[in-house]
Formats: structure tokens, sequence, C-alpha cells
């Protein structure tokens, strides 16, 4: 049966689904594609229903626990249906982190807007692209399968200051250690 959807009726069917069993199974349940809602996740981590911004965090956590990324499009999964929903960018923002250790024996762990915590890592890469026009960068870093969050502008420059210069397919860089492995941010020659 093909449901109309909602974010009433989402929010129930996640409510139900995921009660005191820790992070919902998303990967697990594969219900009828019930079409979009007006839902959007903008760049700084704001969700914006009917283009209203949802004020109870409480229910911007519940929808974030559900969102799962099949391709190209994000969706929110319930055992009982799948609605599509926009992201500006990523649909999370690390907006913190802590760092153990030093050099390659460095642990960065952080922190989302909506409460998740992932270590960086082999699983958890960290990532930089680049506006061609500008140069600005955009870190991100892997939260959860195929869901990212960008790192926050003030989380970035404390980054940098724990920067290190390493090589990396041949070329030196700089870049962040964490979990063992290196992620390269810019090449030193770059640097000037």
């Amino acid at each position: 049966m093909i449901v109309t959807p909602s974010a009433e009726g989402v929010a129930a069917a996640a409510t139900a689904a995921t009660k005191g069993r820790g992070p919902a199974p998303v990967h697990l349940w594969n219900p009828p594609y019930c079409g979009d809602l007006d839902m959007r996740i903008a760049r700084d981590g704001t969700w914006f229903y009917l283009g209203t911004p949802i004020g109870r965090p409480a229910l911007v956590k519940l929808f974030a626990n559900i969102l799962r990324k099949d391709g190209d499009r994000y969706v929110l999964v319930t055992p009982v249906e799948m609605v599509g929903i926009r992201v500006d960018d990523a649909p999370f923002v690390a907006v913190d982190f802590s760092a153990q250790g030093e050099g390659a024996a460095q642990v960065l762990t952080f922190t989302t807007n909506v409460g998740d915590t992932a270590m960086a890592g082999p699983d958890h890469p960290i990532r930089v692209t680049r506006d061609p026009s500008t140069g600005e960068p955009s870190p991100y870093v892997l939260i959860r399968t195929n869901l990212e969050a960008l790192i926050d502008r003030k989380s970035f420059y404390r980054l940098i200051d724990l920067g290190a210069h390493a090589d990396h397919d041949g070329q030196s860089w700089f870049g962040l250690w964490s979990g063992g492995a290196f992620f390269p941010v810019i090449p030193s020659a770059d640097l000037g």
C-alpha cells in the first residue's frame, strides 16, 4: 500500500521502529518509495520542513537517525515508507572534535550537530574539496555509510594546527593523521 508522505507520519513510524533500540537499522529496511517531502537540510545543518526551520532538536535527531543515502538521493526510511528529501551539501555538520595522541598515532573524534560521533580513520575518512573558482576548502568526514559531515570552519582551523607533512602517492602533502591513516589537505608545494 502506497501512503501519502508526511513529516508527521514518517516521525511516528520512525519513533515506533527505533524506540529503545539504538541507531535505526535503515540498511535492513526496503519499503516502497512514497515520493518526496518538502524537507531540506541546509549547508549549515539546519533542517527545514515546508520552508520553516524545524525548531525541535529531538525531532531533527529522530529524522537524522532514519536518514540514508541511496546513490545520489537522500531518503528518510522507516519499515513502512521511504521518502526523498533535499540536502544542500552534506547532511550533517561536524561542530567539534577531540584529538588524542600525536603524529601518526593521533586520533581525531568528531561530534556532529545531531550528536553523532565518529573517529576519523580508514572507516571514517576525511576529505577536502576546493571550490574551483575561489580555492575555498570544504572539509568533510564520513559519519555513517554514505553520510558525511561538513567540518565547520572553527574546527577546520583547529585541525590545521594539528596538521603535518607526509608523503602521499609519491608527493609531499600537508594533511591530518587519524586512526593510523593520513588524509591529505593540500600539496606541500602549494603552501609557498
